[in-house]
């Protein structure tokens, strides 16, 4: 059989990364296996629908690299679908599940439930108090057709309900968790349709899995409790149910569920910060997922090769932001250098230090400016607290070390003779640089640390940075001769 998986969020908002995780493990197997992977939108609770949703849904999913086969997509600024399962939107397949729900009142697996709210509130809280499961109590089981067909006609709001057998043990195999066993004394009898004529989740998604051929039903382990309810429907619709796999919660550090109380949590969060998708999507990779060796480096292709159901873990993974900025640092440096200045440069015009005129004018030196400085970011959104030195003529020495620095004995004698170089050098560039320290060594022989490290804190108020000739060719002659300048005059 061809492996087919699907991803099906509601369109309620932001992308979470714990969305992300479950479309990225769906994709990897589709893609290891030459199968197909599905995009669906889930959105018969009519109720918390955003406005935008589908879009950004579309947007992070492109951003991510993780392109579907069929399903959802956006053509032209408009929302379309392509595939042959269709609809992939599930409010668009209203009369699909008006079929099928006729089919399980004929066979009096489903039944009309005509209880008001309050009255189910008032059961439940009954229940509570006696220390029993709060769940329906099946009032209106044993309605009879013209009990049903006089409420109807009486204008009564009702649902309809999947009607579970008593005291029936209901069996599956969770590909992470095991043979699962619940009885059916232990759960409700769902809510298939509701009042609105929407199907509720638990009676779309069987069907859709079905009719749209899905083989891996990869989700949340939010949904671990309710699988029982659809694997009964699956037995009572007379059909073969999916392979399932209830994927563990994304953690924050103090082993609690990850949520927008902890910090950024939407995909388009981090885009918006300057993480590269790929490192973002090699992190996520690894959290409840773990390859055969010890790598932690992986591109999409190797991400696919690699992957495996049986290597995903059944506990809980952390999401450690630490870890993400390293990885993101590395992706960074690896980096073509022109995708990072471009990345950087909104950034930089928002926080008022180019305009859009400076980055079409001075793009090579924005390069030669990110180049030195992009082995400290963590994501590219920083670069707006580390440019200060190419930008501004104050120093603001560290304190520690660079203090320690600026009382040595020779550094006024040493900046003089620096300023003098570079008042005189026909040009500034990493090689008369080099050749301005080499002169100096000769001429006053200071050497190594001696000579390297105050110029750096005169310069940029740091003892330790990145390569000292290129941030004096970044910093042109002006800038120099202004920081020497100001050194002299404020910090010695």
């Amino acid at each position: 059989m061809s492996v087919r998986v699907r991803f099906a969020p509601s369109p309620t908002g932001f992308v979470h990364i714990g969305s992300l995780r479950t479309a990225l493990y769906n994709y990897l197997l589709a893609r290891k296996h030459n199968g197909k992977y599905v995009l669906r939108i889930e959105d018969t609770d009519q109720t918390r629908l955003v406005e935008g949703a589908i879009e950004n849904l579309l947007d992070s999913m492109e951003w991510a690299g993780i392109p579907h086969d069929e399903g959802v997509v956006m053509e032209n600024g408009v929302i379309t679908e392509k595939g042959e399962y269709g609809p992939y939107i599930q409010s668009n397949r209203l009369d699909i599940y008006h079929k099928h729900i006729k089919a399980l009142l004929e066979t009096g697996d489903a039944y009309h439930c005509f209880c008001s709210k309050e009255r189910l509130d008032e059961v439940r809280e009954k229940q509570r108090a006696a220390g029993q499961t709060a769940k329906y109590d099946g009032h209106c089981r044993e309605l009879t057709k013209e009990e049903v067909q006089k409420n109807i006609e009486a204008g009564m709001p009702y649902v309809i309900r999947l009607k579970l057998p008593e005291n029936t043990d209901i069996v599956f195999d969770d590909v992470i968790r095991g043979r699962v066993v619940v009885n059916t004394d232990e759960i409700d009898d769902q809510v298939l349709i509701k009042s609105d004529g929407f199907p509720t989740y638990h009676f779309a998604v069987v069907v859709d899995d079905h009719l749209m051929k899905i083989t891996h039903v990869i989700r949340g382990e939010e949904w671990l409790p309710s699988t029982p309810k659809h694997v009964y429907l699956y037995q009572v619709l007379g059909w073969e149910a999916p392979k399932f796999v209830h994927l563990s919660n994304i953690l924050n550090t103090d082993k609690k569920k990850l949520s927008k109380r902890h910090g950024d949590v939407a995909v388009e969060d981090f885009a918006k910060k300057g993480y590269l998708p790929e490192a973002l999507v090699n992190f996520i990779a690894l959290i409840g997922w773990s390859p055969e060796d010890a790598r932690e480096i992986f591109s999409m292709e190797e991400l696919i090769s690699e992957f495996s159901l049986e290597r995903v873990s059944r506990s809980g993974g952390v999401f450690d932001v630490n870890k993400l900025n390293w990885m993101n640092n590395h992706y960074i440096q690896k980096a073509d250098i022109g995708r990072i200045t471009k990345m950087a440069i909104p950034h930089l015009i928002k926080a008022g230090y180019i305009t859009e005129k400076d980055a079409e004018e001075r793009y090579e030196w924005l390069e030669d400016m990110v180049l030195a400085i992009r082995e400290r970011l963590d994501y590219v959104s920083q670069i707006v607290d580390k440019v200060d030195i190419f930008f501004k003529d104050e120093i603001v020495p560290d304190e520690g070390e660079a203090m320690e620095i600026l009382k040595l004995e020779h550094i006024p004698h040493l900046l003089d003779v620096l300023h003098e170089k570079i008042s005189n050098a026909e040009t500034i560039d990493i090689a008369s640089i080099k050749k301005i320290f080499k002169e100096i060594q000769k001429e006053e022989g200071y050497k190594g640390p001696k000579l390297f490290k105050p110029i750096r804190v005169a310069l940029t108020g740091s003892a330790q940075g990145p390569d000292l000739p290129l941030i004096m060719q970044i910093m042109g002659r002006e800038n120099l001769l202004s920081r020497i300048e100001y050194t002299q005059k404020n910090l010695i």
